[in-house]
Parts: C-alpha cells; sequence; structure tokens
C-alpha cells in the first residue's frame, strides 16, 4: 500500500499532469506575449484578451468540471475493480455536456458586445473583446469534449496522454500564433488579435481530434452514446451542480477583479492580466500534483485504504508548500523580467512590479488549496467544496476587495483580496480532511 503513495508513484502521474497542465494556460499567455509585442493598439489588445479571458474562463470552469465528475466515478469503480460498470458513462456525460456548450454559444454570441460592456470595457477595448470573442467562442465546444475525455484518461489512472494531447496543442497554438498575428510576407496578411483567436480556435480543434483517437484506440471506453442512462449519471449530475455553483461563486471573484481592474483604466487591466495569467500559470503548474491527489484519492476511497489516502494527504501538503516555494523564487529571480515577456509599455510594466510580489508570496498556500482541491473532487466531496468557495468568496473576497478598493489601494485591493480568499478556501479543506480520516485510519 505504500507503493501507492511513494514519492516515484506519485511523480508517474503527477509530472505528465504537471506538464500537461503548463500547457493549458500557454495558450493564453502565447496570445498576451505575441499579442502584447505588436506594433499597433498592443494594450488595448492585451485588455481585450484579459477581458475576454475572464468570461472564457467563468465557461469553461463551469462546464469544463465534466473533468472532475468523469475521473472521480471512473477511479472509485477502478478501485473498487468494477470498471464494466460504467463504460459508457463518458459517452454519455460529453453527450450532455456538449449540447449545453453549443446552446450557450448560440446564446452568447449575438450578445458578445453586452457582455463586454458589462465587464467595464469601453471604446477600442470594447471591440477589440468583440472581435476576439467572437472567433475564440467557436473552439468552445472542442475545449470541453476534450477536458471531459482527459477526465475519462485520469480516472483510469492514465496522466500520459493527456500531457501529449495539451503539448500538441500548445505547439500548434505558438506556431500560428505566429504566423497569424504577425503573418507571412506576401503570403498571410498580419491578422493582429483576431489571429491569436484563429490560432487558439485550431489549437483546440487538434487537441479533440487527438484526444478522441488516443480514447478510442488505447483504452475499452468507447464514444458511442447508448441508452439507457448510465446508473451513476443522476450522481454525476449532483456533482456537476454543485461544482457549478462552486465555478459560480469563483467566477463572481474573478468578475470583480476584471471589472474593478478595468475601471481603474487599460494599463490597470492590461497590468492585471499579465499577473493573473502568471497566477494561472502557478495553479496550473501545482495541478500536476492536485491531478495526482485527485486521481489516487478517488481509487483509494473506492478501495477502503484509508490509511494509505491520509499517508496520500500528508505527504501532498509537503510536496505542494514545497513546489509553491520553487515558483516563488523562480519568480523572484526574474522579477524585473518577466513582464517585458509580454509588453514593453512603461506604465504597465510600472503597475505590474508593484503588485507581482503578492502573487509571488501566495505561491506555497495556493499549492496546498488546489492539491485539496484535487483531492477532494477525487473524493467526490463535491457539496464541501461548493460551500467552502461560497464563503470564501462571499464573507472573504468581496469585503476585502470593497474596503481596499475605498482606501484607493487600485490594483493592489485585488492581489489582497485573492490572498485572503485563497487562505479562507485551503485551511478549512486540510481541517475537514484530517477529522474525518485520522478516526478510520486508526480503525483501518
Amino acid at each position: 500500500m505504500n507503493q501507492e503513495i511513494s514519492f516515484k508513484n506519485i511523480n508517474k502521474l503527477a509530472i505528465p499532469a504537471l506538464i500537461a497542465g503548463v500547457a493549458e494556460p500557454l495558450l493564453s499567455t502565447t496570445d498576451l506575449a505575441i499579442v502584447g509585442n505588436i506594433e499597433h493598439n498592443a494594450t488595448e489588445s492585451l485588455a481585450a484578451i484579459g477581458i475576454v479571458g475572464a468570461f472564457l474562463s467563468m465557461l469553461i470552469w463551469v462546464f469544463g468540471q465534466t473533468r472532475s465528475g468523469i475521473s472521480s466515478i471512473i477511479s472509485q469503480y477502478l478501485g473498487a475493480n468494477k470498471l464494466e460498470q460504467v463504460k459508457n458513462l463518458p459517452a454519455q456525460a460529453i453527450v450532455i455536456i456538449i449540447s449545453t456548450s453549443v446552446f450557450i454559444l448560440l446564446l452568447t454570441y449575438p450578445f458578445a458586445k453586452q457582455i463586454f460592456q458589462f465587464y467595464n470595457a469601453s471604446g477600442s477595448v470594447l471591440d477589440f473583446s468583440v472581435a476576439y470573442y467572437k472567433i475564440r467562442v467557436w473552439g468552445f465546444p472542442f475545449t470541453l469534449f476534450t477536458i471531459a475525455v482527459f477526465g475519462t484518461f485520469r480516472g483510469l489512472q492514465n496522466t500520459f496522454y493527456p500531457m501529449l494531447i495539451a503539448i500538441v496543442g500548445t505547439v500548434v497554438n505558438i506556431v500560428l500564433d505566429v504566423i497569424l498575428v504577425y503573418g507571412i510576407t506576401d503570403v498571410i496578411p498580419a491578422m493582429h488579435i483576431k489571429g491569436a483567436a484563429y490560432a487558439s480556435v485550431f489549437a483546440q480543434i487538434a487537441m479533440a481530434l487527438i484526444s478522441a483517437i488516443l480514447l478510442l484506440k488505447k483504452t475499452s471506453i468507447s464514444l458511442k452514446f447508448q441508452l439507457p442512462f448510465n446508473k451513476e449519471i443522476p450522481r454525476f449530475i449532483n456533482m456537476i451542480l454543485n461544482l457549478f455553483v462552486r465555478t459560480i461563486a469563483l467566477n463572481a471573484a474573478l468578475f470583480f477583479a476584471v471589472s474593478y481592474a478595468t475601471s481603474y483604466g487599460k494599463e490597470h487591466i492590461a497590468a492585471y492580466t499579465i499577473g493573473f495569467n502568471l497566477w494561472l500559470l502557478g495553479a496550473f503548474i501545482i495541478d500536476g500534483y492536485s491531478s495526482a491527489g485527485n486521481i489516487l484519492a478517488g481509487k483509494l476511497l473506492g478501495a477502503k485504504q484509508y490509511k494509505t489516502l491520509l499517508q496520500l494527504g500528508n505527504k501532498l501538503i509537503i510536496y505542494g508548500f514545497l513546489i509553491g516555494v520553487l515558483i516563488a523564487v523562480f519568480g523572484f529571480l526574474f522579477y524585473n523580467f518577466t513582464g517585458t515577456i509580454f509588453t514593453k509599455e512603461t506604465e504597465v510594466l510600472e503597475l505590474f512590479h508593484q503588485t507581482f510580489w503578492i502573487i509571488l508570496i501566495m505561491q506555497p498556500i495556493c499549492s496546498i488549496a488546489f492539491i485539496y482541491d484535487g483531492i477532494f473532487k477525487g473524493m467526490g466531496e463535491m457539496k464541501f467544496l461548493r460551500n467552502v468557495l461560497l464563503l470564501s468568496t462571499v464573507l472573504v473576497f468581496i469585503p476585502l476587495l470593497l474596503f481596499f478598493d475605498h482606501l484607493e489601494y487600485k490594483i493592489y485591493a485585488i492581489w489582497i483580496a485573492f490572498f485572503g480568499w485563497i487562505i479562507a478556501r485551503g485551511l478549512p479543506l486540510i481541517i475537514k480532511f484530517r477529522r474525518k480520516f485520522i478516526p478510520l485510519a486508526e480503525k483501518s
């Protein structure tokens, strides 16, 4: 049993998931780095990508919770040696979520302008936001399909194929970004921000196709939709609904952050966008160990190996903290260089450098919170995760933001609020986990 939670075995799952996790935000940060260095309207384009990115992240995080639901159920059945009973679940879940995504796409497309006005965008920033969104949104169903397949692979204790898929998507995105944003003389005209949107869509399509091929060729899971619905579909939908409410709370925090940053001016939203994407990059780096926690926790719970599950939680606290410290140290070593990757605008860089240190010192706490998020998702504890995030947003994030905004801290207010929010998210998870599994481990 100890072998299952050895450093080596955790890393077999964590390292590929980590690489795949880093690849995901690179789709956004590549857009930022390339668009931020165009000759005309770079700051406005950065701001537009930040605003649209916040809205798309909301959609993807809300509907992309299928990954956690599928992974949790598949891994628990795998641990209980009953995988045959849920082999038709992924195809049914994919049909449900893709149908919903198409509905959302058709609903939001005609109202793109009104949506981004709601984010306080105006003038050229609003125009760029609408143009960028009306292209990027077509990749939304393909992204959700890929996420659902990733969840299936994770439930099967496989993070290698998701890593390969993510790497291919990232490479396709980077190559097409350079070609379509800057153009090729006498061959392809420079498309600027629209080129970045097309590059992302093509990358998402490529990832979806490769995901389908690998799932069909390398596993016994079928993508053929068949009725009747699996007996676990009601539990799956209940998980998704709880995670849906949770993600709405999460995105309420993100909406307030983007809205306030936009209201401070285009330089502030550009600086916030750079900082937020780097924060996401840190989150996706630690997502490798969060994924390992998710995958192993579900399997160990299904097998009723409570002592091993407790040991997993203890080890992942240490790993998470150390990785967070390493991310922070790396950030401080390249503090002055980092912002220049994304923009050369002096005022934007100054605002970014003023607050980047807050993002960095958050990293160890973020790492532990994100890892325990993964563990609780693997165990199917979606209701508790929902309640923790709701309370963290309503009682911590929003009050802190309003208070420090009133003191005119501006962009500082946003990151101070995020710091308090992440502490309020992580601490209850650790307490709940230990209270539940210490007694069970002693009995087993």
